[in-house]
This record gives structure tokens, C-alpha cells and sequence, in this order.
């Protein structure tokens, strides 16, 4: 089935490129179910995590991948789906609630993104400087509400023990990206 999502989420992202970058979209994704194996994930989880963008930013619906992929895959995916139809801020404070409230596998699914695409902002302020915030809809001190409302929110509900690394590795790239003023 992983390679299956895999293959699925290549199709489905192919021709989109990574914010500001020539670098093919499909890396992100992939690099999410990667991170998502290694920390032991099942393979629900691992599929989910290629699939996680599929539908918000392709024309493929909830109800196509839960006809290739299962309603517990899609029911994962659809859980980590924002509504773009709503605002910047309301998406980000779903995103929020979410990963507040929600089980290990979603929370996980959810800061494995944010973990891979706050360490492709780190390498990007490294390369270019805080010119970088003016590529985002939303700039510094709004992305800094929101990774680190994640970083505050993502343990709610978890046992240290059971926390996944990843999480650990989250917070710090926070702190590393938002300690100075950009």
C-alpha cells in the first residue's frame, strides 16, 4: 500500500514545484511518510503522510482516496486537511485544535509536516536571510503564533515516553528559527 500512496501522490503533485523553488513538491510529501516509518508508524500512517497535501492541493477529493486507499487512510488525510475556503488565521487555529486534541497518529502526521516544512524555512533563512518572510502570505510574527502554538499543543494528551522524537526535534527548530527578531 505505501508504494501505492507513494506513486499516487507523485501523479497527483506532478508539475508542482516547492514554495519559491524549483525543487518538485512531491520531496515534502515524501519526506513526511519517511520520517513518519521511521519513528515505527503503521503503514495507515505512513500512506497518509503521502497523501496528506493530495487533496488540498490537487483536484483528487476525500472521497477519491477513500476509494483507492480506505476510509482509515482518508480519514487521516481529511484530518490534517485545511478548508481553504476560510481564512489564514482560522486555518492555522483548526490546525491548532487539532493537533491538541487529536491521537498520537494525527498529531504525529500533523508536526511530521510542520516539522519538514519548518526545516525547509530554516535552510531557506540561512540562504537568503529574513527577505524570506515577505514569500509567505502570512510573515514572522504570525508563523511564529502558529509553530509555536503547534510546539505548545502537540504533547497535549501524551506520555513523554510516547512521544515520538520528531516532536522533540519540532520544538527545537522553533526555537532555532523564531529566537531572534526577523
Amino acid at each position: 500500500m505505501k508504494i501505492k500512496a507513494k506513486k499516487f501522490a507523485t501523479k497527483a503533485h506532478e508539475g508542482q514545484t516547492r514554495k519559491n523553488s524549483t525543487v518538485p513538491y512531491i520531496t515534502h510529501p515524501i519526506r513526511v511518510a519517511e520520517r513518519l516509518e521511521r519513528a515505527g508508524f503503521d503503514e495507515a500512517l505512513v500512506c497518509a503522510g503521502y497523501l496528506h497535501d493530495v487533496v488540498e492541493d490537487t483536484p483528487y477529493t476525500s472521497e477519491y482516496i477513500r476509494r483507492q486507499f480506505g476510509s482509515h487512510i482518508a480519514g487521516l488525510v481529511a484530518a490534517h486537511t485545511e478548508d481553504k475556503s476560510k481564512t489564514w488565521k482560522e486555518r492555522k487555529q483548526h490546525t491548532i485544535d487539532t493537533v491538541k486534541d487529536a491521537n498520537k497518529d494525527i498529531k504525529a502526521l500533523i508536526v511530521a509536516d510542520k516539522l519538514d516544512n519548518l526545516l525547509s524555512l530554516e535552510n531557506s533563512l540561512q540562504e537568503e536571510g529574513a527577505t524570506i518572510w515577505k514569500q509567505f502570505n502570512a510573515g514572522y510574527n504570525d508563523q511564529k503564533w502558529y509553530h509555536t502554538a503547534i510546539a505548545q499543543n502537540m504533547n497535549v494528551g501524551l506520555h513523554e515516553d510516547d512521544t515520538p522524537d520528531f516532536f522533540h526535534e519540532f520544538d527545537e527548530t522553533v526555537k532555532n528559527v523564531f529566537s531572534e527578531t526577523k
